[in-house]
C-alpha cells in the first residue's frame, strides 16, 4: 500500500502562488508515476500535471506555462508550484501516484480558493 498525504492549499488572490506538495510512504520503492488532479464544484475531476520516475512531465492546456510538477524520489515527495493563478484554479487538488505495478492511489485532497 502506499499513502499519500497533500500539504500547501490555502487562500490567495488572483495573480498569487501557492506550492503544494504531496509526501508518499508506505511501500514507495513501487511509485512510478506522480501526478495531481483537481475538481472544481460543478466541475468534472480534471488530471492537472504528471511526473515520471524518469522525470517526463505532462500538464493539462489549461496549466501549461503557469504550473510546474516536481518530485524528488529520495523523499518520496512530489511538488506542484502553481504562479498566475486564477479564479478557475479554485478547486480540491489530489495527489496520486502508480506503482510499476499499475495499482493507483490517491491522497484526500487539499482546497485551493483563488479570490479574485
Amino acid at each position: 500500500q502506499v499513502q499519500l498525504v497533500e500539504s500547501g492549499g490555502g487562500l490567495v488572490q488572483a495573480g498569487g502562488s501557492l506550492r503544494l506538495s504531496c509526501a508518499a510512504s508506505g511501500n514507495t520503492f513501487s511509485i512510478n508515476t506522480m501526478g495531481w488532479s483537481r475538481q472544481a464544484p460543478g466541475q468534472q475531476r480534471e488530471l492537472v500535471a504528471t511526473i515520471t520516475s524518469g522525470g517526463g512531465t505532462e500538464y493539462a492546456d489549461s496549466v501549461k506555462g503557469r504550473f510546474t510538477i516536481s518530485r524528488d524520489n529520495a523523499k518520496n515527495t512530489v511538488y506542484l508550484q502553481m504562479n498566475s493563478l486564477k479564479p478557475d484554479d479554485t478547486a480540491v487538488y489530489y495527489c496520486n501516484t502508480k506503482t510499476y505495478a499499475s495499482l493507483a492511489y490517491w491522497g484526500q485532497g487539499t482546497q485551493v480558493t483563488i479570490s479574485s
